[in-house]
């Protein structure tokens, strides 16, 4: 029998091992960015009606979209005009960037067009890639996308459940030590991804693939709008690429995303409305709200 004495020095031998035991696992490191306070960057002016609203986007395919619903709730009129163009990494420029596809076992897809791109430029170059190959996505709608060109039940493929870049770092982690990574990515890219693997010392490479070139927009009369939707930063370069001389006056502007508000507000710009923000995670609510209370 075991006296009490040796089980208390016991369990406190083994309560010790643990704490002092170094954990096996991976310490993740996130690059540090301050945050802003978005709600109070934006104008603070009172919520006014829209007639016409400019959305930098493709229109929705088919009769049925939220932005229709709008329309026909608010009695606004909804434009919709790409801002910008996705084009191609041709093969021949890719080999330039001299990366050789066969000899990365994880590859990292963040967008559709990342996906459009890679199998393009594999065709382009007569690249099979290995059926070890890992494909690592964003979300399960990106990853089951490679649908399109594979053979999805055949294929590694990994993705998170909440469609953001925090479940896709923890997936990288599992994998960091046994694979070396390529990243899928256009000629302006979002750095958090990279950003990341730099400061994890991944083995990892950026393949840009595609870029995003602004299309000609002299013939829109901006300010016939009372407010413009923007998507991306490159949305925002575009405009000043047809506009040099842009000036805001009473144009509304509004933003999908971070990066997005902080193109606006670099160019010092005022911002109306952005998503995803708490009680509106998208930028049809964000709309809804806005239109619920303008005078």
């Amino acid at each position: 029998m075991i006296s009490p004495e040796k089980s208390a020095a016991s369990f406190l031998h083994s309560a010790q091992a643990q704490v002092s035991a170094p954990s096996t696992k991976p310490q993740i490191v996130i690059p540090h960015r301050p945050e802003r306070n978005y709600r109070e960057l934006i104008a603070k002016e009172p919520a006014t009606k829209l007639k016409r609203v400019l959305v930098a986007q493709p229109k929705p395919e088919g009769l049925k979209s939220p932005y229709f619903d709008l329309a026909a709730k608010y009695k606004v009129k909804f434009d919709f005009v790409p801002f910008i163009t996705v084009e191609g990494v041709p093969g021949k420029e890719f080999r330039k960037q001299r990366i050789v596809l066969n000899d990365y076992s994880g590859i990292i897809f963040t967008s559709r067009n990342s996906i459009d791109h890679f199998f393009r430029v594999c065709e382009e170059l007569r690249v099979k890639m290995s059926q070890e190959t890992k494909f690592f996505c964003t979300s399960e709608a990106i990853a089951l996308y490679l649908q399109k060109y594979t053979q999805y039940r055949k294929r590694k493929v990994f993705f998170g459940d909440m469609n953001n870049n925090k479940e896709l770092r923890m997936l990288l982690m599992k994998h960091r030590d046994a694979t070396r990574f390529l990243y899928i990515c256009a000629e302006v890219r979002k750095d958090e991804i990279p950003a990341f693997m730099q400061a994890n010392n991944f083995n990892y490479v950026e393949g840009i693939m595609f870029r995003t070139v602004p299309n000609n927009l002299t013939e829109i009369k901006i300010h016939d709008y009372d407010m413009v939707i923007f998507f991306s930063p490159t949305g925002i370069h575009a405009l000043y690429h047809n506009f040099p001389k842009f000036k805001q006056e009473k144009l509304k502007i509004s933003a999908y995303g971070k990066t997005t508000a902080d193109a606006i507000l670099s160019k010092n710009l005022k911002l109306h409305l952005m998503a995803p923000m708490e009680n509106a995670p998208t930028i049809i609510n964000a709309l809804d709200h806005y239109l619920k209370i303008a005078k």
